[in-house]
């Protein structure tokens, strides 16, 4: 099963996954990406390996 997190003590809301991936990222009411589906493609795999803060995991 696919797993999708974002580390909240590493995000810093820059919206890079959330532009990159909209579909699976989104914002939460503190400003930070939270993962709002379960699914791993490509753009998440991208959005993961460009994380500035290496805040996102991936694994299938």
């Amino acid at each position: 099963m696919a797993k999708v997190e974002v580390n909240k003590n590493k995000c810093i809301g820059c919206g890079a996954c959330t532009a990159i991936a909209p579909d699976v990222f989104e914002f939460d009411d503190d400003g930070l990406a939270k993962a709002v589906k379960q699914e791993i493609n490509e753009d998440v795999k991208t959005a993961a390996e460009g994380c500035p803060t290496e805040a996102i995991t991936a694994e299938e």
